[in-house]
């Protein structure tokens, strides 16, 4: 049976997208908009970033540069989401413009050249770009929440000291 790449692909983002999810359901504005300094970012500035790349590099995907003229990635990166609400909504807009691309995508596609930033990269490579891309922002979401909610945190993954019983469970239900 051949890979399926692109179910992969749309596998690992959903992966991501739920560590964020499972992190912001957690916080409260205060959390969202909290800031370590001013050279730091807050969860709420690396929404509104991930947000803008998204819209920039999966609209019209196979057909436009990445990098859209109307992208204004410096205000990314200033304080412009309000409200909890405003986060969730650019944070599903950004996710939502990046699996309707997916979801047009063929495996045909995957050779195609397509451009960010005037730089050719094949649809293969521009993918797995903003996978590490995406992926590398959710750990500094989870990290900051983590951080911020100490011991409240919910984990999102196996919790310290659980592995053996974690372990356990897997090789059980594998094993049917």
């Amino acid at each position: 049976m051949p890979f399926d790449y692109l179910g992969s692909v749309k596998k690992h983002f959903n992966s991501y997208k739920s560590l964020g999810d499972k992190t912001i359901e957690q916080l409260d504005e205060e959390n969202l908009f909290w800031q370590y300094n001013e050279q730091s970012n807050s969860i709420a500035i690396i929404v509104q970033h991930m947000w803008g790349n998204m819209l920039s590099r999966w609209t019209n995907f196979l057909i436009e540069d990445g990098e859209k003229e109307w992208r204004e990635r410096d205000t990314e990166f200033e304080k412009v989401i309000k409200t909890k609400e405003e986060l969730i909504l650019k944070w599903d807009a950004g996710w939502d413009c990046l699996f309707d691309a997916l979801n047009s995508l063929t495996t045909g596609d995957l050779d195609k050249t397509i451009y960010i930033r005037k730089e050719p990269l094949n649809v293969l490579d521009a993918i797995n770009r903003q996978l590490a891309h995406y992926s590398y922002h959710v750990g500094q979401i989870v990290y900051l929440g983590k951080m911020q909610l100490d011991d409240r945190w919910v984990s999102l993954s196996i919790p310290k000291g659980n592995s053996k019983e974690f372990n356990d469970r897997m090789g059980a239900e594998f094993s049917k």
